[in-house]
């Protein structure tokens, strides 16, 4: 699956990392493309060498959001 974080912080701080299949995938614009990973969790663990404050999207990578 292909990964991709929002460069746009949420209201905490956090960018979101999404599958490209989600429903609130960001605009071409507004992310970068993280690769294909097995799991959303090496998908944050790269999104954090661009945001360290990246967290996975509560709606298509629960397991890795944290609140």
């Amino acid at each position: 699956m292909r990964y991709y974080v929002n460069k746009n912080a949420q209201n905490n701080g956090d960018h979101e990392v999404h599958k490209e299949s989600c429903f609130y995938l960001p605009s071409p614009l507004n992310r970068i493309d993280l690769g294909e990973h097995q799991n959303c969790s090496s998908a944050v663990t790269e999104a954090k060498k661009h945001y360290p404050k990246s967290n996975g999207c509560k709606t298509c990578c629960e397991p890795c959001h944290t609140t």
